[in-house]
């Protein structure tokens, strides 16, 4: 890479040099968003800087990459390379302005007399197992990572609606400038792992041997619905004329609206369960929902309302406190 071709990984992604890792993925998720293609459709401008994006934290976040690239600046590409990473450029030099070259066996050889240091350093270029890399993702993963299998398995997050795990989608997702399909099988939770063979890393060794992908499965909060170990669970509030005598009331599930029967005399925070109407689970059967009912109170209420309140409240039988009158300490 020429001098002039020199990217500063680090102004790009609006960072100081001596970032953590978490503020880094911060800053990372931030310009992504802001960025991504599906945010921004048909602006080629802001696809081009997405990609930068992109690339910027791939090598930050990978700790051997980020090393060599504080350590050799715009040539950290060649450090660590056998052979003779020298090129030639347009203008019959070559990329490392007017340094002559050819008494060196390859650019570790450069490197080490340029700074003083005698011999290679043993470990210097080899790929480690357990660094993180980022990927862009259309299609909503994330944080490509080691899986911890045989090397080349990687990992990423992919965070689905909740109708999207529930009935199952087909996915386009982007691996750098790799884009392929997954198929979502229904009934997906928080935690599960889809795997897609041979998209994972490529070996450094072995032309043409790559590992998997797995997908861990996250899923966007939802206004209503959400999950209590395998059941579903949800909160709808009824009004207290209906906790008193009881009602019918309709709420909703995945499969649409049903109608509940309150029972007479139900306390706020009760649940009431809704067999066979929860998540999928693998084998096609169904957990169950559960309802929780909160009795609400209204802030405003009509004069006639007023009335018939004050009503009751003159003509109650009902004590809720008298239990606290022999509460001693």
């Amino acid at each position: 890479m020429a001098a002039t071709d020199f990217k500063d990984y680090y102004a790009i992604l609006g960072v100081n040099r001596t970032v953590n890792a978490d503020e880094l993925k911060k800053a990372y998720r931030k310009l992504a968003r802001k960025y991504h293609p599906d945010m921004n459709p048909g602006d080629k401008a802001a696809e081009a800087r997405f990609k930068e994006v992109s690339e910027a934290y791939e090598v930050l976040a990978d700790p051997e990459k980020r090393q060599k690239y504080d350590q050799f600046g715009q040539y950290w590409r060649q450090a660590g390379q056998g052979g003779s990473p020298f090129s030639s450029n347009p203008r019959g030099g070559n990329d490392f302005d007017n340094i002559e070259f050819g008494q060196y066996r390859n650019f570790d050889d450069f490197i080490n007399e340029l700074l003083g240091r005698m011999g290679s350093d043993p470990g210097f270029g080899r790929s480690g197992t357990g660094a993180r890399t980022s990927r862009s993702a259309p299609g909503g993963f994330s944080d490509f990572s080691d899986s911890g299998g045989t090397g080349l398995d990687a990992e990423a997050t992919l965070t689905l609606t909740l109708s999207d795990a529930f009935h199952g989608a087909q996915k386009r997702l982007m691996l750098g400038s790799e884009e392929f399909e997954v198929r979502i099988p229904p009934g997906a939770k928080p935690g599960s792992r889809i795997r897609i063979k041979g998209k994972g890393r490529s070996s450094t060794y072995t032309p043409g041997q790559r590992g998997d992908l797995y997908l861990s499965v996250a899923i966007a909060p939802h206004t209503f619905f959400q999950f209590e170990g395998d059941n579903l669970v949800c909160e709808v509030a009824i009004a207290p004329d209906e906790a008193v005598l009881g009602a019918q009331i309709e709420v909703p599930t995945p499969d649409g609206t049903v109608t509940v029967n309150v029972p007479a005399g139900i306390r706020s925070g009760q649940s009431l369960r809704l067999k066979g109407k929860g998540w999928r689970s693998p084998k096609g059967d169904r957990t169950d929902q559960m309802v929780k009912v909160v009795i609400a109170t209204p802030k405003e209420i009509s004069a006639i309302e007023r009335e018939y309140y004050e009503k009751i409240r003159s003509n109650r039988s009902f004590e809720p406190r008298k239990h606290l009158k022999d509460v001693r300490l």
